[in-house]
């Protein structure tokens, strides 16, 4: 079994690449990964094992056809993590969104068609569904996003379901709700709030802090992921969720106790541009049909996150000077 898997050393794809090397997914303890990473601010080679037997990578870009012409053939499946994913970036300059999410995206698959490889799984989020005030998103709700990296993850859905549609390839679509998890960026959330407080560092909480999110714990996550490659059906959308659901001020509660610092440490600012008020998937479908539950509670899954942060600033320092 040979997987090729876009976006390998960013958080969420290199945490599912460690998986498989480590054999931790049933029935795919002896495959073989390549890992094709353009190595932007995100990417981070320092997420895989320098070397592997089984692991071969690759130093490119979705958008050019060339390297995938080339790395496709011989492959059985492709994941698809690969995208630019930080929304505040997108409101400042929403062009790279657009060419890495859709039109790497519409690359790859014409890359697949050619090189004939039989499956698909094209990671996407539940930030395509909008904002919800209550309930919850089905797979069969309509796509509303407010803000460009939204946008360009919902416009790669359609892609994506296009080649299923037209060319009929075996491809299926996740949408997950908030990640967390070792080896985060730390221009998100959880990760910045807790970098800074180890350090004395005030956080910066958009508005009143009463937007809502549901968290999943990366593991959690790539375990549907992998789910979803081996027994999801060619053409459908599973949502993914964690299945916690907490305010950013409930959050930021929790992390200053976690860190042992002072709530004066929270300073309020301006909200963001179009900042969704509330996010919640119904992942009935993932549960029923393959038999997905998440299975780290997100108590203990926050704590140890904010202990990997505090035992290994040799990993998140260098990144966070790289991108002052």
């Amino acid at each position: 079994m040979r997987i090729l898997v876009t976006g390998g050393a960013g958080f969420i794809g290199s945490h599912y690449v460690r998986t498989l090397l480590a054999g931790g997914y049933p029935g795919y303890e002896d495959a073989h990964v390549t890992v094709l990473d353009k190595l932007t601010y995100a990417g981070n080679r320092d997420n895989l094992p320098a070397a592997h037997p089984r692991l071969r990578f690759v130093h490119g870009d979705v958008c050019d056809p060339d390297p995938l012409l080339e790395l496709l053939p011989g492959h059985d499946a492709v994941v698809h993590f690969a995208a630019e994913s930080h929304v505040d970036r997108s409101l400042r300059s929403a062009a790279e969104f657009m060419r890495t999410n859709v039109g790497g995206t519409q690359n790859l698959l014409d890359a697949v068609l050619h090189s004939g490889v039989g499956r698909v799984v094209h990671v996407s989020t539940d930030e395509v569904y909008g904002s919800i005030d209550e309930g919850a998103w089905t797979e069969h709700s309509p796509l509303l996003p407010n803000s460009p990296y939204a946008a360009s993850k919902a416009a790669s859905d359609l892609v994506a379901r296009s080649y299923w549609s037209t060319h009929g390839l075996d491809l299926s679509i996740t949408r997950c709700s908030n990640n967390y998890g070792p080896h985060q960026h730390p221009e998100k959330l959880i990760p910045r709030f807790v970098t800074h407080l180890m350090e004395g560092r005030p956080v910066p909480l958009y508005g009143d802090g009463s937007n809502v999110r549901e968290w999943l714990h990366v593991d959690d996550h790539c375990r549907a992921v992998q789910l979803v490659l081996t027994g999801g059906r060619a053409g459908e959308v599973y949502n993914v969720s964690g299945g916690t659901s907490l305010n950013n001020r409930q959050i930021t509660e929790r992390l200053l106790d976690l860190c042992g610092a002072d709530p004066g440490m929270v300073r309020p600012v301006a909200d963001r541009k179009g900042h969704d008020r509330r996010y919640c998937l119904d992942d009935t479908k993932i549960r029923e049909e393959l038999g997905y539950a998440p299975r780290i509670d997100f108590e203990s899954g926050l704590a140890d996150t904010a202990a990997w942060y505090r035992d290994n600033p040799g990993w998140w320092k260098p990144v966070e000077e790289e991108n002052r």
